[in-house]
């Protein structure tokens, strides 16, 4: 098939109400895993370029400050991630024009939204990377750099995963593959531009992100326009606002908001326990960060087909079908699992090398993933089921669930494990945070208590579309 076929011919927008769910899943997976593949491989691009070209204090600068920009983000993406499961439920359910209203309400609110945290962003950076005790020995002014510029275009990272959840809800991951290659093409080419070339540091590499994200939304927002006009049109101007539809979001995504707000102010936590041993202890655990999301983006793919498959399912009353699909998930997830640790684990020191040449760089990094690495079937098991809950409109329990595992266990682990056997040995705390949460958010799902919770009706026609 070509390139153009693929993202133009055939239908796009999968139903995932009927037929085998490991089908769906990983045909809806696939996608999504070539296009994090892609959002990786620009954000390895990134360290890679910085270690290798600025040095060690710039790869930690680079990696210290994602924790603050995902905690300023989170409600905004919260939000998003309830319009997700709304948008997905009412398609389910062929409830269109509340779709087309979920779409033009999330987005002006997100419009309206990123002006504040975009100015709180720009003017909290140095305060808060001081509480994280970044070292001030060049590390720090980098750091905010970094940030200051990210925070500046922030509007364009929003924008890009507000059309994303849009596409997953219609059961579409092809088309926020194009997006992903686009802002992936042009962070890269602009990457080296800026840095190699014209010498910017880590001004040119936090520019080079903005600019690719800004110009993957706005060519996203004309795709879907020219792609789904009979079903949706993106505009700034005639931009409803349904409030009952925009409270309905907040009810669902706050919750999620929340656990990722709790998540990034834990993960500052660690990074600040990372950051006291010195920035070639935080590069060899931001470059190792690098590989570890790159090894478990198959589970988050899996991940966000489970939350698309549960939302259709439950918004078409066929609730019988999600059990069959969070078998599948789990089967499929713990397989991958298994494979990828067996190839990364006894590969880490080569790997590291892609990011630094310096021991005690490459030595952090691998002390990092040979700690996770045999673990990841906690953590995919996690993933699948605090996703079905979110599909199903249940965003308190994974809250919850998120919650004990990473302020209860991980990070509590963490300083105790410091305290003890000393920093080579602080990773093992993720798997003790993992465990109970995969309890708390699987025995929640086998109760059953999440069918109570879908948003939507079947409806008995479609008005004027048909998708």
């Amino acid at each position: 098939m070509s390139l153009k076929k693929f993202f133009t011919g055939g239908q796009s927008m999968m139903d995932m109400t009927a037929g085998s769910p490991y089908r769906l899943i990983v045909l809806f997976s696939l996608p999504l895993l070539v296009g994090n593949v892609f959002q990786q491989l620009y954000n390895m691009v990134d360290s890679i370029v910085v270690g290798n070209w600025i040095g060690e204090k710039a790869l930690a600068a680079v990696g210290t400050g994602f924790p603050i920009i995902f905690m300023m983000s989170s409600l905004f993406m919260g939000i998003g991630m309830g319009a997700t499961v709304m948008i997905s439920q009412f398609y389910g359910a062929k409830d269109f024009e509340r779709l087309r209203n979920t779409i033009s309400t999330i987005y002006k609110a997100m419009l309206i939204g990123a002006i504040p945290l975009t100015l709180i962003g720009v003017f909290t950076s140095e305060p808060l990377l001081r509480l994280m005790q970044v070292p001030d020995d060049g590390t720090l002014e980098m750091a905010k750099i970094y940030m200051i510029v990210v925070f500046a275009g922030m509007i364009g990272n929003l924008g890009f995963n507000i059309n994303a959840g849009i596409l997953q809800g219609f059961g579409d991951s092809r088309t926020s593959l194009l997006f992903l290659l686009i802002a992936c093409i042009i962070n890269i080419a602009l990457d080296l531009l800026f840095t190699i070339v014209l010498g910017l540091g880590v001004m040119g590499v936090a520019l080079a992100t903005v600019i690719g994200q800004i110009s993957s939304w706005l060519f996203g927002i004309w795709f879907i326009n020219r792609r789904y006009r009979d079903l949706v049109h993106i505009s700034l101007r005639g931009m409803r606002f349904d409030q009952t539809l925009f409270w309905q979001a907040i009810r669902l995504g706050i919750p999620s908001g929340i656990q990722q707000a709790l998540f990034s102010i834990g993960i500052m936590f660690m990074q600040s326990l990372v950051n006291s041993y010195g920035s070639a202890f935080m590069a060899g655990f931001n470059g190792a960060n690098k590989i570890d999301t790159f090894a478990f983006m198959p589970i988050q793919s899996f991940a966000t087909a489970i939350t698309t498959y549960t939302g259709q399912n439950v918004g078409a009353g066929n609730q019988h079908r999600v059990r069959e699909g969070v078998r599948a998930g789990l089967i499929l997830s713990v397989a991958t699992c298994l494979a990828v640790g067996a190839l990364l684990y006894p590969l880490s020191g080569l790997m590291m090398r892609m990011f630094s040449q310096s021991q005690p760089v490459i030595d952090a990094g691998v002390s990092y993933l040979h700690s996770v690495l045999p673990f990841y079937m906690l953590l995919a098991a996690f993933f699948i089921y605090s996703s079905v809950l979110r599909g199903a409109g249940e965003m308190i329990v994974p809250m919850i669930a998120s919650f004990v595992s990473l302020w209860l266990a991980r990070i509590p682990a963490a300083y105790l494990i410091a305290e003890i056997w000393g920093r080579d040995y602080i990773f093992f705390s993720y798997a003790a945070g993992w465990l109970p949460g995969v309890l708390a958010a699987g025995i929640y799902y086998y109760t059953g208590r999440w069918k109570k919770k879908s948003l939507a009706r079947r409806a008995e026609t479609s008005p004027d579309v048909s998708p």
